[in-house]
């Protein structure tokens, strides 16, 4: 049982939790699950699945200017593959908090 497809992701930075559907393997191609988990599960879990639009910039950028710092640096996304290696652990962990499949 692992994550075959991430349908749809949200980041609700106000709450501080993601809102995720998604595919496992054993799940049909009519079926999906949904769920919402605080990220502090991903933290506590040693996940970091948050990446700031500036740490992208740093990365493929030899001269980056700090001057883009505030224009950069206040955007949160989802680091895909470390969210999708979270919830497969989060699963085999928690079972009982996976949830039932949904019919699209």
């Amino acid at each position: 049982m692992e994550i075959q497809e991430l349908i749809f992701y949200y980041l609700h930075e106000d709450t501080k939790t993601l809102e995720v559907n998604f595919r496992l393997t054993i799940d049909s191609e009519e079926e999906f699950r949904s769920d919402i988990i605080d990220l502090t599960e991903a933290d506590n879990s040693g996940y970091n699945v948050l990446i700031s639009d500036l740490d992208i910039l740093n990365e493929y950028s030899d001269e980056f200017d700090e001057e883009y710092e505030d224009e950069w640096g206040d955007v949160d996304m989802i680091d895909e593959e470390n969210l999708i290696s979270f919830l497969n652990e989060y699963y085999v962990v928690n079972p009982d908090k996976l949830p039932k499949t949904q019919i699209i």
